[in-house]
């Protein structure tokens, strides 16, 4: 493996605790803790990369979420252990955070797969089977589609809400990963019905029950998947992340797929920076949406046009967006992408920044960001010909 790899490892190994993976080998509080999301992302790329260590390391996160979860289902935002044993949970800020019981059913059916090691499967379906449980009553309405509230997943401060896309393709392939390793007729029955609300309220197409009718009569047609559906109608944005899932579950059909890519791929090549950003176009301070941003942050605003959410550039989205290249058989391109990833973990000594301004380049949020090597070690081992199961 060439150098920015094997840096990108050493990352994972200094952010490694017994407890699990820890979100930043840096000395900073918030990151010192075992994060639901970012632990199960490192864990996935340590089960491509094949180091039986980081594998343990990935078990032990597992482990510790399962032992922490919620008696009504939740999976934690995180868990911290404090010096003097207490353990301090959180499971969001503004809002609870809804992504990670798939994030934590994606990374137990991935290791389970990889690892054949059944007797962990075994010990925490129940957790597996309470979190799907609870995502069935975050639908509200029994109608196939979680309702997230703002700040309710990654995008912890961005303007996203509602029935946000990201959020079902996350729980589509927790699904999907389930029936994998303990196949059921109720999850395949899940799994169709989310599938055709996905394709049928997401685009414009010719779609006879809309979730919202009205709004989707005034939707445009887009050659991505739009970003939300809520009461008051559609937030049209580009979500990398939730259309890099899409592509990597091969949701729609062959054409819209292409024409996903198409897309993406001419927004990437026309920024600086040569990657996707995680959300487009960034929100400007004469924009009506603007005023629900500037307020969306519980200590310091962040989300400047071009940085963090709001148009920044994430190595991690990006990881996955090359992936789902991958997964639709492009060569190049996930080369592309994987360069230039390289090229940001780079800088600042192999800073691992948590994200980039796309306009200027300049580093954002926290160095020594382990999902930011994740990113990158993901999308190495998709080129070589690993893959995980979706």
């Amino acid at each position: 493996m060439n150098s920015s790899y094997i840096k990108a490892k050493e990352l994972l190994f200094k952010a490694r605790s017994e407890k699990g993976f820890l979100a930043s080998a840096e000395n900073i509080t918030n990151y010192k803790r075992i994060w639901a999301r970012d632990g199960v992302i490192c864990g996935l790329s340590a089960l491509l990369d094949g180091d039986a260590e980081l594998i343990q390391t990935f078990k032990n996160t597992l482990q510790t979420l399962a032992n922490h979860q919620h008696e009504l289902g939740q999976i934690p935002s995180n868990v911290y252990f404090k010096a003097t044993n207490e353990v301090e949970l959180s499971f969001g800020g503004l809002a609870g955070r809804v992504d990670t019981v798939s994030w934590f059913i994606i990374g137990v059916c991935n290791y389970v797969s990889i690892t054949k090691d059944d007797e962990f499967l075994s010990d925490v379906f129940p957790n597996i089977e309470k979190g799907l449980k609870l995502l069935e009553a975050w639908e509200f309405n029994n109608n196939d589609l979680l309702y997230v509230p703002r700040s309710g997943n990654w995008a912890d401060e961005y303007i996203t809400e509602g029935h946000t896309f990201y959020d079902q393709v996350l729980r589509l392939w927790a699904l999907r990963c389930v029936q994998k390793v303990r196949p059921s007729e109720a999850f395949q029955s899940k799994i169709e019905r989310i599938t055709e609300k996905l394709n049928g309220n997401y685009r414009k197409t010719n779609y006879q029950t809309p979730f919202h009718p009205k709004a989707y009569n005034q939707l445009e047609d887009t050659s991505y998947w739009v970003a939300s559906v809520n009461p008051s109608g559609y937030q049209t944005m580009f979500d990398a992340f939730g259309n890099s899932i899409a592509q990597l579950l091969q949701l729609g059909d062959a054409t819209f797929q292409k024409r996903g890519i198409r897309y993406a791929e001419t927004l990437r090549e026309s920024l600086p920076l040569k990657l996707v950003p995680a959300f487009w176009k960034p929100i400007k301070e004469d924009d009506d949406d603007w005023k629900l941003l500037v307020n969306n942050c519980k200590y310091e605003f962040r989300n400047f046009p071009y940085e963090f959410h709001n148009g920044g550039t994430w190595q991690m989205v990006n990881g996955f967006y090359g992936m789902s290249l991958v997964q639709q058989n492009y060569v190049e391109n996930p080369k592309q992408v994987l360069a230039a990833i390289q090229q940001l973990n780079a800088k600042e000594n192999y800073g691992f920044y948590e994200n980039f301004n796309t306009k200027t380049g300049k580093a954002i949020g926290v160095p020594q960001c382990t999902w930011s090597a994740a990113g990158e070690l993901l999308l190495t081992q998709y080129i070589n010909g690993k893959r995980l199961i979706v």
